[in-house]
């Protein structure tokens, strides 16, 4: 294993730890709400929560529109971003991409969560928000090390949707 793939297995390995860790620590101190008896209350709920999940992609997309207003990189099609302006369009393409997972999984395990499992979805709202920053921070750093927000990410998507599956199939 070089190096580079120590580092970033180290990031990612780290990454999925703290995200398990984090939403079961939230999930067992997040209030119970007893009024998600019915499908359509869990999934208002669940809608509210990704609201605040899309903030990271909002705030990424912001961001590379004031870089290019105050850059040469105005006109994309010149590719006159600097490195800066390049990171944060790589950012913003990955968690629109994990958003879109997350939304959808969210959503679909709403659907088959009782009541009280429904702290799962606040919890894992606050930690893919907290993901995707470290995420942009660990790539703005080095690329190597965006392993760690990749990972718990990425993973928080794979738990979410295998659960709403296993729900579907079962």
């Amino acid at each position: 294993m070089t190096r580079d793939q120590r580092v970033v297995a180290l990031g990612a390995a780290s990454g999925v730890i703290a995200m398990l860790a984090s939403v079961t620590a939230i999930f067992r101190f997040w209030p119970v709400d007893p009024g998600l008896t019915d499908s359509g209350a869990r999934i208002a709920y669940t809608l509210q929560a990704d609201v605040f999940a899309a903030l990271p992609l909002l705030i990424g997309v912001m961001a590379v529109g004031n870089n290019r207003f105050f850059s040469e990189a105005i006109d994309p099609t010149l590719q006159k971003e600097d490195p800066a302006t390049q990171i944060n369009g790589r950012v913003v393409e990955n968690t629109q991409q994990q958003f879109l997972l997350f939304l959808v999984g969210t959503l679909a395990l709403s659907t088959r969560l009782a009541a009280d499992q429904m702290r799962v979805i606040p919890a894992a709202a606050i930690v893919f928000v907290a993901a995707r920053i470290l995420f942009w921070i660990g790539y703005r750093i080095h690329p190597l090390y965006r392993a760690f927000g990749m990972a718990a990410t990425g993973y928080l998507n794979v738990g979410i949707i295998g659960f709403a599956l296993w729900g579907v199939l079962r």
